[in-house]
């Protein structure tokens, strides 16, 4: 299992996705190991998520504890499911040539930077749960956690892509660090520029030159971070409650009346009052 967190740490050092490590055309991880890690971060997420139910009910709300902490990873995996199929096809409409497998390696270490960067803000989100008795400012502050986590994750899904891409196009990209004067192609996209001694590689979420995708490829895939936000948010609706209020009693899921949007709006109205 160390193996697979050393796969995840790669992941968000960049390592694993420097043009060199993508020549192959994708991204080197064990699907199966990097999820079960994924698991284990979203059921510790999910653990300081639900801990404010038990607190704010005195310690009656042991079955909303469980209940949040599996519901975490079932939600971003769901998402997964339900998105995948649009972002290969999205992939393939602009031309380019990632196999279904590279594709859904790609999502799974997305998801990975979604939920390292969750499990590492469960510790604030556990001490705002002991130190608080505002359900509403609990729901408003999880939506914020999850808002950056998924930027993050999308950020880097995107910048990936792009590598990716650049990746394709010669089968001996150089990267910056690897560069040797002479090597180089005339004939195909200028080389990087030699690196500078002591300059730090790229990160995970950092542009790797100044090439840009085109204007229909940028809008091809904000659409899609659209339609990938706007799921994630309605299943997290239609999975609810994950925190629990404590005036009402527990319940594995609730009608399906209003939506994600409007109960954000009226958690922070009430907490403005």
């Amino acid at each position: 299992m160390l193996h697979w967190f050393k796969q995840l740490d790669r992941i968000l050092r960049g390592e694993a996705t420097r043009l060199s490590a993508l020549r192959a055309g994708t991204i080197d991880l064990s699907v199966p190991g990097l999820v079960i890690v994924l698991i284990i971060l979203g059921l510790l997420y999910g653990l300081c998520m639900g801990l404010f139910s038990v607190i704010a009910s005195g310690g009656k709300s042991y079955a909303q504890l469980a209940a949040t902490t599996f519901k975490v990873p079932s939600l971003f995996f769901l998402t997964l499911l339900i998105t995948f199929p649009s972002l290969y096809v999205f992939n393939a409409l602009v031309g380019s040539r990632l196999t279904v497998s590279s594709v859904l390696r790609l999502l799974i270490a997305a998801l990975g930077v979604m939920l390292t960067v969750l499990a590492s803000l469960g510790t604030i989100v556990a001490f705002f749960s002991v130190s608080t008795s505002s359900y509403s400012f609990m729901i408003l502050l999880n939506v914020v956690v999850f808002a950056i986590s998924g930027f993050l994750g999308l950020l880097f899904l995107l910048q990936t892509l792009h590598r990716l891409n650049i990746a394709q196009e010669s089968e001996a990209i150089i990267e910056p660090a690897e560069y040797r004067p002479g090597e180089a192609d005339a004939a195909t996209t200028p080389p990087p520029l030699p690196p500078v001694p002591g300059m730090p590689q790229p990160s995970a979420i950092d542009r790797v030159d100044a090439r840009t995708p085109v204007p229909q490829v940028r809008v091809v895939f904000r659409i899609w971070k659209i339609v990938f936000s706007l799921v994630g948010a309605q299943m997290g609706w239609v999975l609810r409650p994950f925190i629990g209020d404590p005036n009402l009693p527990f319940t594995l899921f609730r009608h399906r009346g209003s939506n994600f949007f409007e109960a954000v709006m009226h958690h922070l109205l009430h907490l403005m009052k």
